[in-house]
């Protein structure tokens, strides 16, 4: 590594702590304490050191080998996530077919439970959190909830202006927190050093052995010590392969090691902190300062999975699974800071409504786990083929690591499913919700289209018809937006069915997001003369781009050396009004869902940024 690169990975890697490891980094808070709290373990030393052995083995494997050594080299053009793992996926299956489809449905379900633990960690992290005030003091006792519903409240309110602001501490607070939470754990095992005995991986083995049914609902405890698993790999297009793994080994994990050690010697010491460990393993002048922190380190984790909801948003609109919405750029000079209003709100009722109708972490850790451990399990499958496919991985190599993986990842859902009655019926129904509007969406623009190229007229015919019978031509440029470049666009249909002309120089232009994070325009442009003064205009996104249509005509001009005069050029717009009926495709309920998602959508003009006195908005009806 050269020497300039060396501090750039070390502010690369300050900077993960605050977005990459603030939900995995605040696990303590609650982790060690709900294998006593939910799962009906009685304090005994060899349970203690089982449950240590477990947490330490499945930090290990599941994240220092699966996540750091494995999925991070999963990249799709150095970017990460559920979805843009699933857009990498898909190329091996470009033919289509039923494995293309299972793809496709595994991808939705991953994305889908990713906004379960988006509602879930910011309720479950800062109500932890604020529980450390009835260990500093009773007095607090009944008002941890409504203090947590304010801080909550709070933070969805400063969502609008942006982290660019206050996102430069993030970094250094985590950085105090992993410190403190290490320094913390390391005093309480040298109080009782004979913790350290739980490395050994045949105590958790035994305690397996011993007590089987005790165990499986123990593994439902001990998987919340990797519920940040996943921003591993979701954060890495925002920071790199190499800082996310140096911040993981140098500070992450060793912090997060002896903080859960120190409780687990905190509750060997003294019992009754299994009430709470966290905070009972601290001196008692220490409880107040670390309350504070931990109340900002929660606040950090919360923020970090918002701003991932946002950009999941965001790459699901441009792969099509989800209608544009508006999308609020906070930083001009980075595009990945974005403020999504309606995912905003949305988010912060279900948070508010969890926090007061499950009151403690306790209650809320029965509905925590299960929607990550899903979304784990689809990135396994999923990395099961891209090693195979990115990385030149024999079949049987890759059944043997990742069959590995998914069969941890199996034994955790079991023991996950377990809370469904407890409170884990909530990412279940929440999820299912989502990837009921993911799917309805997909499956409804693809009827769409096929209807508008059924009614459509064929382009080659189209052209061959301006020779016979010419229409009248203006002056000037129109540019129509279509999702078929194979059929005239209805917006020009209607255009001469009512005006009875056309532009002297006419474009049709097709957008398409590319299963790629960034396209070029000199490759990702693509101009076909027709003849006649019409054009085919194609143009590949990737899911990271912005699409901007000022921007595009700047890059026409400079590639293919097409003049464009803004205040001269028409852009012409069919906007489709949905009216469900009943004709194959999709069940009668499923369009009426389609029909409200499309009329709610943002305006392509407001998506592709086209100048508004610049746009003809032609509507028509369609029946699907």
């Amino acid at each position: 590594m050269s020497q300039s690169g060396k501090p750039r990975n070390l502010a690369l890697s300050l900077g993960a702590l605050g977005i990459v490891y603030g939900d995995i980094g605040t696990s303590p808070l609650y982790a060690f304490q709900s294998a006593f709290g939910n799962s009906g373990v009685t304090y005994n030393p060899e349970h203690v050191l089982g449950i240590l052995s477990l947490i330490f083995w499945a930090l290990v494997l599941m994240v220092s080998v699966k996540y750091v050594a494995l999925v991070l080299r999963a990249d799709n053009g150095g970017e990460g996530g559920i979805l843009a793992l699933m857009a990498l996926v898909m190329r091996r299956y470009a033919g289509g077919g039923r494995k293309r489809v299972a793809v496709i449905m595994l991808g939705l379900v991953g994305a889908a439970m990713f906004y379960g633990d988006s509602v879930i960690t910011p309720a479950i992290s800062v109500l932890s959190a604020v529980e450390g005030l009835s260990v500093a003091t009773p007095v607090f006792a009944a008002w941890e909830v409504p203090i947590t519903v304010g801080i909550l409240i709070g933070l969805f309110i400063v969502q609008r202006h942006g982290t660019h602001g206050i996102g430069r501490w993030f970094g250094p607070v985590m950085l105090l927190w992993f410190g403190a939470i290490g320094v913390f754990g390391l005093l309480r095992i040298a109080e009782q050093p004979h913790v350290l005995g739980a490395l050994n991986p045949l105590e958790g083995a035994v305690l397996v052995a011993r007590h089987p049914g005790l165990a499986l609902v123990l593994l439902g405890a001990v998987f919340l010590v990797l519920t940040g698993g996943e921003a591993l790999y979701a954060d890495m297009g925002h920071f790199g392969r190499r800082p996310i793994q140096l911040a993981w080994s140098a500070v992450v994990l060793p912090a997060l090691l002896l903080n859960y050690f120190g409780q687990g010697a905190a509750v060997l010491g003294d019992p009754q902190a299994v009430k709470n460990p966290f905070f009972m393993m601290l001196p008692h002048a220490a409880i107040w300062p670390m309350l504070l922190l931990a109340t900002a380190a929660t606040v950090i984790a919360s923020q970090a999975v918002i701003s991932g909801a946002y950009s999941m948003t965001a790459q699901a609109i441009k792969l099509g699974y989800l209608p544009r919405i508006p999308v609020i750029y906070t930083n001009a000079e980075q595009r990945g800071q974005i403020y999504i209003p309606f995912i905003n709100w949305m988010l912060m009722l279900f948070v508010l409504a969890l926090v007061t109708i499950f009151r403690s972490a306790d209650a809320l850790a029965n509905a925590y786990g299960l929607a990550v451990n899903v979304t784990m399990l689809v990135t396994t499958l999923f990395c099961w083929s891209a090693s195979q496919q990115k990385w030149g991985w024999g079949a049987t190599r890759a059944a043997l690591v990742w069959g590995g993986f998914l069969a941890l990842d199996l034994l955790f859902l079991l023991s996950n499913s377990l809370k469904v009655v407890h409170g884990g019926w909530f990412p279940i129904l929440f999820g299912a919700v989502i990837y009921t509007l993911l799917a309805t969406w997909k499956d409804g623009r693809r009827l769409l289209r096929r209807h508008l190229r059924e009614q459509g007229i064929g382009l080659e015919d189209f052209i061959a018809s301006l020779t016979l019978y010419p229409p009248k031509r203006v002056e000037g440029t129109a540019i129509y937006l279509t999702p078929d470049l194979a059929t005239v666009p209805h917006a020009l249909l209607h255009n001469l069915k009512h005006n009875k002309v056309l532009h002297e120089r006419t474009l049709f232009l097709s957008a398409r997001t590319a299963d790629v994070p960034h396209v070029d325009p000199a490759t990702g442009i693509s101009l076909k003369d027709l003849g006649d003064g019409v054009y085919l205009l194609h143009v590949d996104y990737g899911f990271q781009d912005t699409p901007d249509i000022v921007r595009l005509l700047a890059d026409m001009e400079r590639l293919h050396e097409m003049e464009f005069h803004l205040m001269e050029t028409s852009f012409f717009l069919a906007r489709q009004t949905i009216i469900p009926a009943r004709l194959p495709g999709m069940a009668l309920w499923r369009e009426i869902l389609f029909s409200w998602m499309s009329r709610n959508a943002q305006a392509a003009a407001d998506y592709f940024r086209i100048p508004p006195n610049r746009v003809v908005e032609l509507g028509t009806q369609v029946e699907i």
